[in-house]
């Protein structure tokens, strides 16, 4: 290889990575400086991560806002982590039958039913969170419809609740889940299927041995795209979730926005990464995978 073509070669590989480097690791490393900070009455509002002296360069860095994260912030990441782990799962039960049923459809009905499947999109995600505020309150729609019926005598407490919240989740991140599931669907080879079916399998047997694991790869990244966002969800849990249900995209914002503690809010974000790296080098190994045939 020439010596143009090896430059060449690097600058296309290194332009990823200097992308990711510029745009992902150099603020995600200054998150985590100024998670080592003091929060302080200045402009930004944290104490500088070191100072020049006399005697030369000194650190100023603490824990103190780890230690105090671990002592008031556990329930929220629990929670978090909980809501979001309901709302894959619901994702993908609701998803997966849709996802199957797209994939085995006729051409033209295939597209017609991605078309629906991606047709929320083209409105904005806050108006379609309001929207359900509209149908769940009680003096909503639903609500009407069930005390116009008789099936109740007094309106049901649809909103500010888990279960508002979970609907929300579900609602919005369910298209992440049927289209990995329909990529990995559409691309299964019938041959398999009608191979089993002629050796005598079951129609479920069928599909626990044959068409699941062919699909994991599309689980996984469905699961990857639905989990990852859900646990730091701030819009669905302030609007739909109410006073009870805690989730740590909101204590993020109110500890950078109400308390304008930068230091506090950036531990809990370092500490959200981390923990949602294991979950994301799983989904992603899933997914990269591919199913011998």
């Amino acid at each position: 290889m020439s010596l143009f073509g090896r430059w060449q070669r690097a600058l296309l590989i290194g332009l990823p990575f200097l992308w990711l480097a510029v745009f992902f690791l150099l603020p995600l490393a200054i998150v985590a400086g100024i998670s080592l900070t003091e929060s302080a009455d200045a402009v930004p509002p944290y104490a500088p991560l070191w100072t020049r002296s006399p005697f030369g360069l000194e650190i100023n860095a603490t824990l103190a806002n780890y230690v105090a994260l671990c002592r008031g912030c556990l329930r929220a990441y629990g929670e978090s982590l909980g809501y979001a782990a309901l709302a894959t799962a619901l994702c993908l039960v609701i998803g997966y039958p849709v996802a199957f049923a797209i994939a085995r459809s006729a051409g033209a009905w295939r597209q017609f039913l991605l078309f629906l499947v991606i047709l929320p999109f083209w409105t904005s995600f806050l108006i379609r969170v309001y929207a359900w505020i509209a149908l769940l309150q009680p003096s909503g729609l639903i609500n009407r419809v069930l005390l116009g019926l008789g099936l109740i005598d007094e309106p049901i407490r649809l909103i500010y609740n888990a279960f508002s919240l979970e609907l929300g989740l579900v609602y919005s991140y369910l298209p992440f889940m049927i289209l990995p599931l329909y990529g990995a669907l559409s691309r299964l080879d019938e041959s398999l299927v009608e191979a089993a079916a002629d050796l005598g399998a079951r129609p479920f047997a069928v599909f626990r041995r044959v068409v699941l694991p062919l699909s994991l790869p599309g689980v996984a990244a469905g699961s990857l795209l639905v989990f990852i966002p859900a646990v730091g969800e701030f819009v669905i849990p302030d609007l739909l979730g109410g006073p009870s249900t805690l989730m740590i995209g909101r204590v993020l914002w109110q500890e950078f926005f109400d308390n304008v503690d930068w230091p506090a809010a950036a531990a809990i974000a370092i500490v959200l990464v981390a923990i949602l790296t294991a979950p994301l080098l799983l989904a992603q190994r899933l997914a990269e995978r591919e199913p011998a045939v």
